[in-house]
């Protein structure tokens, strides 16, 4: 019998081929030896257990072929028969490997009727959230065979709000217990193999531009290439506070280099003015939100009523009613809000009356007022940029209080439309993005003068206690 002999993996891949849950995420950058971790893993699973059934996908044929058809039919040759009409390994023991690649929606056709024991989703993040799911739902059987599903990934994709819900940020949602996910960080430095054969590979990655860097290199999931808002910053820059020589928690709790900031337990000062901003949705979410703005001019997303689901772009299919109802019931409740004059600005189109009342009259009656908001895209855009801008001090012109979740959820997320590359993609969850980019346009500012990185870093203390 041919004798099939295994490198010794990693440390990060050896927790990858050891953990037990049904969701194990692998990676976060690029060089992590995902793909071998993958190939080795259903090579395991195949000789282990006769009679298990295993998938490997990848987003396009040539990936699938290159990275793992050709190099396992060469390590188990002899081991395993190959079938190329039906892609798929079977080894003597009854076992089988199956390839499928997904690069659009209408490949899922082939999964009809189709069930694994085990699902590897190679560079998950290139798949889209309804593509992983519906092939994940092919995970069942009777037998006692181990169900799990690995997913290995990087940043970006369109994937990706999906990958770092579920194994980073771990918020789950009902069906989903926490429990059953477990994540394995994988850097290119983890990767002895990849570094002792190429090694400038990781002076390649350091010299890319700081955004693909950041995720290519460091496996910073909070930024990746085609971001629409790339210099939106959920947590202070780790490379800026250490210039300036000042710990992540005191910057974060200061509001340096972050656009984040924890609620005040007094909610902001009584003195600032307060405005609300609203994007109509039924059954897409429909987005209102409360800003302070403080003397200087800066705006602060203090609150947010967001009409989703729970599931990704999918409203509640509230009525105007019910949600101007809803929206004046928070007015007169809230502590932050109650008994204060709050100015209101909104997409134009709850104007139109074409179906009799508009929705404008509509949050009338309920003492909702609003004036129509400047719709226009790209200069609107603009202006959402110019706030996310730091000054010399690291100071941004807008701050989202972190309790706003719908913000910090879908805004990071967007990317470009790829037709038209000065806008955002409004295939996407953009209705937060709307209704700020209204607000950003009722209080519009100019551009911060670009300035060149001093040589020490002074800190200003706008928020000291």
């Amino acid at each position: 019998m041919t004798e099939l002999r295994i490198a010794q993996p990693n440390d990060k891949q050896r927790k990858m081929l050891q953990a037990a849950t049904k969701h194990i995420g692998f990676g976060g950058a690029r060089g992590g030896g995902k793909s071998w971790a993958v190939r080795t893993k259903a090579k395991l699973l195949a000789l282990r257990y006769p009679g298990i059934k295993l998938l490997i996908v990848r987003r396009t044929y040539p990936e699938l072929i290159n990275n793992h058809v050709q190099i396992l039919r060469a390590e188990l040759l002899g081991l395993a028969q190959y079938n190329d009409k039906d892609k798929l390994l079977r080894f003597p023991n009854g076992s089988t490997i199956h390839f499928m690649y997904c690069a659009r929606d209408g490949d899922l056709d082939r999964l009809q009727g189709v069930e694994y024991d085990v699902i590897f989703l190679d560079e998950a993040t290139q798949l889209s959230e309804y593509q992983m799911k519906t092939i994940t739902a092919c995970l069942r059987g009777v037998n006692g065979f181990p169900k799990r599903i690995y997913y290995t990934c990087n940043p970006g994709g369109q994937g990706h709000s999906y990958i770092k819900r579920i194994f980073i940020d771990r918020r789950y949602e009902a069906g989903e217990d926490a429990a059953d996910y477990t994540f394995i960080q994988s850097l290119v430095t983890d990767n002895k193999a990849l570094m002792a054969a190429q090694p400038d590979y990781i002076r390649q990655l350091e010299a890319l531009p700081e955004k693909l860097r950041k995720a290519w290199l460091e496996g910073d999931w909070d930024i990746f290439e085609g971001q629409f808002f790339e210099e939106l910053r959920l947590t202070p820059d780790p490379m800026r506070c250490a210039q300036a020589g000042v710990s992540a928690e005191e910057a974060a709790r200061r509001g340096l280099w972050t656009h984040v900031l924890p609620p005040p337990r007094d909610g902001p000062p009584r003195e600032w003015k307060l405005y609300r901003s609203f994007d109509w949705g039924y059954s897409k979410p429909f987005s209102c939100a409360w800003w302070a703005v403080d003397f200087d001019g800066r705006l602060y997303r203090i609150l947010e009523l967001y009409g989703c689901t729970g599931e990704a772009n999918v409203g509640v299919k509230w009525t105007p009613d019910e949600v101007f109802r809803r929206i004046r019931q928070t007015e007169e409740t809230h502590p932050w809000l109650c008994g204060r004059r709050i100015e209101g600005v909104a997409d134009p189109a709850i104007w139109d009356q074409s179906g009799g009342e508009s929705i404008a009259e509509t949050a009338e009656r309920y003492r909702v007022y609003f004036s129509p908001g400047d719709h226009k895209r790209i200069p609107g855009w603009m202006q959402c940029h110019y706030r996310l801008q730091f000054d010399e001090n690291g100071v941004p012109m807008m701050y989202v209080y972190a309790s706003c979740k719908a913000f910090l959820r879908t805004v990071p997320l967007l990317v470009y439309d790829p037709l038209r590359p000065e806008d955002l993609d409004t295939s996407q969850e953009d209705h937060v993005a709307d209704e700020w980019r209204y607000m950003c346009m009722a209080r519009p500012i100019a551009p911060k003068a670009a300035q060149k990185e001093p040589a020490g870093l002074t800190w200003g203390d706008p928020l000291a206690d």
